[in-house]
């Protein structure tokens, strides 16, 4: 079992894994039936193995340099490089790789973390990248922009009482302090869309293979951050009512797989946070699960802007407090059999 990889499909352009093109979806579906035939692919049904690989938020938002977000990683061009070898490791394992699943950060203008939710006494908002603590919105230097109020269905004291009531929910829980990112990820945006070049390797395994690729919509709800698939950085409001519930049925599917590779963008924001909550989930069912999760570490890259903010250090925590309860962390250049046979 997994004795062979498959060739580079002639489609495919490393140069352009950093652009914005139209995928020809009719004519790669002509190639990847031909594709399918020459190099004796199998029908997903038919696996006995089954592998589910799960990628993180690979839209252009997070993943081309000319956008809001890039993550550049430690070398500058992270995201790029990352989704080079993503695309590589999908055409090389074509035949191993039972399902793919996406997840896509998806936003609008009036939400917690964009700058729009907060102003100051003077009425300006927060700038791009700015932290904002317990303290700053105790204090009044921050407070819920009464002005969005009505667009968002709630009434001006409640937006402030939910601020407030948000931000020590995050500091009680151990998570990161509010991060007023750019204006990302928007829905209907180009910004919003998967990288071209990974939603073409997305399709063009879907017909070779005759599996249908899985997305999950994230992030869109106005009064909560969503980092993670599998839940809201926040889970209630302020009258304990919810506001997203947890995904369990993404985690017992996922469970359903004999091996489950994760990869995407950031590794110590999105794809750090939905691997805690699965390794949280894979703790209270069964600790064993956690050998069935592989980490591609060379296909993610953590949140660095030079100067104001790197959460490298955080990254690699994180993975390290993954393997340790026995996830595997893993080189996507490196043969597939090697790593697997090796767990």
């Amino acid at each position: 079992m997994f004795e062979r990889e498959w060739p580079l499909p002639s489609h495919y352009d490393p140069e352009k894994v950093g652009q914005v093109y139209r995928v020809p979806y009719q004519s790669l579906a002509q190639a990847a039936h031909a594709w399918r035939k020459e190099q004796k692919i199998t029908p997903a049904a038919e696996d006995s193995f089954r592998i589910a690989l799960f990628c993180v938020d690979v839209q252009n938002t997070f993943c081309l340099p000319d956008f809001e977000l890039f993550v550049g990683g430690k070398s500058g061009t992270g995201a790029v490089d990352d989704n080079r070898r993503l695309c590589e490791f999908i055409y090389r394992n074509l035949g191993y790789l039972t399902e793919i699943h996406l997840t896509m950060d998806t936003h609008y203008p009036l939400q917690i973390f964009h700058p729009l939710f907060l102003v100051n006494a003077h009425g300006e908002h927060p700038e791009p990248y700015t932290l904002v603590t317990v303290e700053d919105v105790e204090s009044g230097k921050w407070r819920f922009n009464a002005h969005v109020a009505k667009s968002l269905g709630i009434r001006p004291e409640d937006g402030q009482k939910h601020l407030l009531h948000y931000m020590r929910r995050l500091k009680e829980g151990g998570k990161y302090e509010l991060t007023i990112w750019p204006y990302h990820a928007m829905l209907g945006g180009v910004g919003h869309a998967i990288v071209a070049a990974v939603e073409e390797a997305v399709f063009f395994h879907s017909v070779c293979r005759y599996s249908q690729p899985v997305y999950h919509v994230k992030g869109n709800h106005p009064l909560t951050e969503f980092y993670s698939v599998f839940g809201p950085e926040v889970q209630e409001d302020a009258g304990g009512r919810p506001l997203v519930p947890k995904n369990e049925a993404l985690f017992r599917h996922l469970m359903e797989f004999d091996a489950v590779l994760i990869a995407g963008q950031a590794k110590s924001h999105c794809v750090a946070w939905s691997v805690s909550d699965l390794l949280t989930w894979i703790q209270k069912e069964d600790p064993s699960l956690a050998g069935k999760v592989y980490l591609l570490e060379d296909c993610t890259s953590p949140v660095v802007v030079p100067g104001v903010l790197d959460y490298s250090k955080e990254a690699d925590a994180a993975f390290q407090r993954f393997a340790e309860a026995g996830m595997h962390r893993v080189k996507s250049t490196e043969p597939i059999r090697n790593w697997l046979r090796a767990a």
